[in-house]
């Protein structure tokens, strides 16, 4: 099928679904609300899947492998090798993504959409489009038909992926440059508003990498209101293929777990692409990258943990999936007033109103 055809597919959360959840909620032996986002957690389920009642047993972590032809400017202190090394060993549980996945019992998958060599790993999916984009400060990263090529195959792994969750994450040295240049184009925001140090550069790698960044903005003058422009022009593979796997996700109806600042930024394309897409996203950790706030902002999404995190690799999904299973279990397992013999009418007066605000703590 066409992109169109994906984007189309994608219908809004189940209304009547999340009401009855809201209900459910209502009926558990606690204080209104007392379960905070854990209650927020369940209804958005339930509108995801059109049940109130949701498990969450199957967790699958996808991460999408590419390098950036960027690298060549000196952004990143790592050398492009280590894209080729990870890759592989998230394969063998051996990066920070991987032992976490191995841990909490997550499967995962590693699809190489551009990483620039040969892996001779079976255990990586081969999906290559191209080896590596080209370098943005000299002419576009992709085409435009290898874009829509890469987000295609985005869509297509997370819609054939057998799980009750998704995550997504990334590797590929660079990136951190890349999907800075598409942030700023899309919001309109500065360089130096998106920038931070990746993986941690030195004072002058650093204003070397946002002056990186100005210059293949001009050079290729990205149109914002076109997502697929932008990303051809200073995006990457993986970006893109990640930006697809939001859209898959969305498109099977299940919920889908954004990692850090690259995968927010993949995640803001989808819903750029296709605003109903936003419903079906879980932002897990706060990443420490500058940038993120801003996604984070420009989509209305508040990250569930603040762990002073910046790996990447999807490596906040699995801790996410936990307190998604919590959720679940909130909304399935707790007994009700009635179940629990309580008489709840004491709390008729609180729920009128808000009355767990303090004055002054908002």
């Amino acid at each position: 099928m066409c992109l169109e055809t994906y984007i189309n597919a994608v219908r809004p959360l189940d209304e009547f679904a999340m009401a009855k959840a809201r209900e459910r909620q209502a009926q558990l032996a606690k204080p209104p609300g007392s379960l905070g986002r854990l209650e927020d957690m369940s209804v958005q389920l339930a509108g995801i899947t059109g049940q109130v009642h949701n498990r969450i047993e199957k967790k699958h972590l996808l991460v999408f492998a590419a390098d950036n032809g960027v690298v060549a400017e000196g952004v990143s202190s790592a050398p492009q090798s280590v894209t080729l090394m990870q890759t592989i060993n998230l394969t063998r549980h051996k990066t920070g993504a991987s032992a976490l996945c191995r841990h909490f019992g997550c499967d995962i998958t590693v699809c190489d959409v551009g990483v620039n060599a040969d892996i001779m790993e079976p255990a990586v999916l081969n999906r290559k489009i191209a080896y590596g984009t080209q370098n943005i400060v000299n002419g576009h990263a992709m085409t435009r038909e290898q874009t829509v090529r890469a987000i295609l195959t985005g869509i297509e792994l997370a819609m054939h992926t057998q799980a009750d969750v998704l995550g997504v994450g990334e590797m590929g040295i660079g990136n951190t440059t890349t999907s800075s240049a598409v942030l700023s184009v899309l919001l309109g925001a500065s360089v130096e508003e998106v920038t931070g140090r990746g993986g941690g550069i030195t004072d002058q790698s650093f204003m070397k990498k946002k002056q990186v960044i100005k210059d293949a903005i001009a050079i290729n003058q990205p149109d914002k209101n076109d997502v697929i422009d932008v990303l051809a022009k200073v995006g990457g593979f993986d970006i893109a293929a990640m930006c697809g796997a939001f859209i898959g996700a969305a498109v099977t109806r299940r919920p889908v777990v954004i990692d850090g600042f690259i995968c927010a930024v993949a995640a803001l394309c989808a819903v750029k692409l296709c605003p109903n897409v936003r419903g079906f996203l879980i932002p897990s950790h706060a990443s420490y990258e500058i940038g993120y706030r801003l996604v984070m902002d420009a989509m209305e999404l508040q990250p569930l943990f603040l762990l002073g995190m910046r790996l990447g690799e999807g490596s906040g999904c699995p801790l996410a999936f936990e307190i998604l299973d919590a959720a679940c279990a909130i909304i399935n397992d707790m007994a009700t007033f009635d179940q629990a013999g309580i008489d709840d009418s004491y709390l008729d007066e609180i729920r009128e109103g808000d009355k767990f605000t303090v004055e002054g703590t908002q």
